[in-house]
């Protein structure tokens, strides 16, 4: 078995995903920015010491350096990179309503960070001769979709499709792969539900009838990462259920 780590990984979206990779056998650092009462929560569900939990602000690179080194002591190698963490503002508002602070955050977290994890990471995946590294997305980024009030988080995750696509092209004769996943309107508790709980409750925006789960996102994560999933690179994967995300809130 295997080292993941899991930015954001104590809740929401990002704790099915860890949930995922321990009940698979794996050991996992996962970070967290400010909700302790989340992460001593994952820690009482997984006291094996396959978990490992680390406080990290991604926009800062010093956070990063320490993260890596931290997972790095613990369990020796890194196979799995899942980025999962990203800063986003909720508040709807123009581009020429943004702060400065507001733009830089949105850059730092959605793609400078991804930039510092890969160089932290990849040469310990090239010596292996094994990675596999996971981006998080939104429905659309793939074709460069505008999306009206979200415009610096989208213009960040719009240039980490282009990066995901040239890291697997650069890193794949060293058995590195690279993908994105971006998932569709998973909100509220949906994020850390599973898919039989989603197929009780009918969902008549989605046209297969469901909401999403995280439990969706971390499925599609763990199958691109086994070894035999070596031919998947490059790719941009939308787990939506067939939902149009952004169209839907215009």
């Amino acid at each position: 078995m295997g080292h993941a780590i899991i930015t954001a990984g104590t809740k929401g979206l990002g704790r099915k995903v860890t949930e995922e990779f321990i009940n698979a056998g794996h050991a996992v650092t996962v970070t967290y920015l400010n909700d302790l009462d989340k992460a001593n929560e994952l820690k009482e569900i997984f006291p094996n010491g396959k978990l490992h939990i680390v406080n990290v602000d991604v926009t800062k690179k010093e956070d990063l350096n320490r993260l890596v080194e931290q997972a790095v002591n613990r369990f020796g190698t890194v196979d799995y990179l899942v980025n999962n963490a990203g800063p986003f503002v909720f508040e709807r508002k123009k581009l020429m309503d943004y702060t400065q602070e507001e733009w830089d955050s949105m850059v730092r977290g959605n793609l400078d960070a991804v930039f510092h994890m890969m160089k932290l990471t990849i040469p310990s995946m090239r010596e292996q001769g094994f990675g596999r590294i996971i981006n998080c997305g939104f429905q659309g980024a793939s074709s460069a979709s505008g999306w009206l009030y979200r415009s610096a988080f989208a213009a960040a995750k719009v240039a980490l499709v282009s990066l995901t696509k040239s890291i697997a092209l650069e890193e794949a004769e060293f058995g590195i792969t690279s993908n994105m996943i971006c998932p569709g309107n998973i909100v509220g508790e949906m994020k850390e539900s599973s898919i039989a709980r989603s197929r009780t409750i009918p969902d008549e925006f989605t046209p297969i009838g469901r909401s999403g789960t995280g439990e969706d996102i971390a499925r599609t994560i763990l199958f691109l990462c086994d070894r035999d999933s070596d031919m998947i690179t490059g790719s941009i994967f939308e787990v939506t259920g067939g939902l149009d995300v952004i169209n839907r809130y215009r």
